[in-house]
């Protein structure tokens, strides 16, 4: 009998806005049958030391990696960096830059949210956050918890998106400068769950051109609550391009039972994987 290597490529720990510790994040991968896990925190790798100690003692072989914030095109885009070396120092002070930024955008966003009269904004997120990343799934969970909205996704539609009141633009770094702080800490750099951007299928393949050209190597064409339809147009856009295909559930919490860790289809027939480059 063969069995199958399960890869999941894309998680998120309490370093990030994930729910679970990083040792807990591994305990869990293990009991849901992955053997090759990449940690992938927002912005950030202080996860990766902890996570690494908890992956040690198991036959689970852990990925650093990180989940870096870019603006393209007036458009969001989230670019990771797997097998990255944590202690590189390029990749460490922009990843710095990037905490620096959220911080004063939190302030910002929490001033819009006072203005609408929703006071204590800023230390009620803090209580859901880490010690060195504050975002705005922090902000939507002490929403939640202050009776303003049923769920995290009604928080996001009535205040933090576009003509919300809470809503503050992000201005991150640029595609360039990503993919070459992924490049010089000896990492693989993928475009994260393209679908989700709702681009135009020629902005899309803009995105994927200029991402190549800037030393980009591959796209996620499996990720965690995707359409198999969506997966079949990256699966051929990777073919296209001549790109590493990787996959991900993009898990957060285990409070999501549709977004579960190793709990993906495989990759298409035609598309070369990643873990070959590795």
């Amino acid at each position: 009998m063969t069995f199958m290597t399960c890869y999941d490529l894309h998680s998120h720990s309490t370093a990030s806005d994930g729910s679970l510790t990083p040792s807990e994040l591994i305990a869990r991968a293990i009991d849901q049958g992955v053997d090759v896990l990449a940690l992938t925190d927002h912005d950030g790798t202080e996860g990766i030391v902890e996570a690494q100690q908890a992956a040690n003692t198991t036959d689970l072989l852990l990925i650093p990696g990180v989940e870096i914030s870019v603006t393209w095109g007036a458009t969001t885009v989230h670019i990771l960096g797997l097998n990255v070396d944590i202690n590189n120092i390029t990749l460490h002070q922009g990843l710095a830059s990037l905490r620096d930024y959220r911080i004063g955008r939190a302030e910002e966003i929490a001033q819009r949210l006072d203005k609408a009269g929703i006071v204590g904004a800023l230390d009620g997120a803090r209580k859901y956050a880490s010690d060195v990343m504050l975002g705005r799934l922090h902000f939507a969970k002490f929403l939640v918890e202050g009776g303003y909205a049923k769920d995290i996704s009604a928080v996001f539609k009535r205040y933090l998106v576009r003509n919300k009141p809470g809503y503050v633009p992000g201005k991150w770094i640029s595609l360039d400068s990503a993919v070459n702080w992924i490049k010089d800490a000896g990492g693989q750099a993928i475009i994260a769950h393209p679908a989700r951007y709702r681009m135009t299928a020629t902005k899309l393949r803009r995105l994927i051109a200029e991402f190549k050209e800037a030393g980009g190597v591959g796209i996620e064409v499996v990720s965690g609550r995707q359409h198999p339809e969506e997966v079949k147009t990256l699966a051929r856009l990777s073919e296209q391009f001549e790109m590493f295909a990787s996959c991900g559930s993009d898990f957060h919490t285990p409070d999501n039972s549709w977004v579960e860790l190793g709990k993906l289809p495989p990759l298409p027939q035609n598309c070369t994987p990643i873990w070959q480059a590795f």
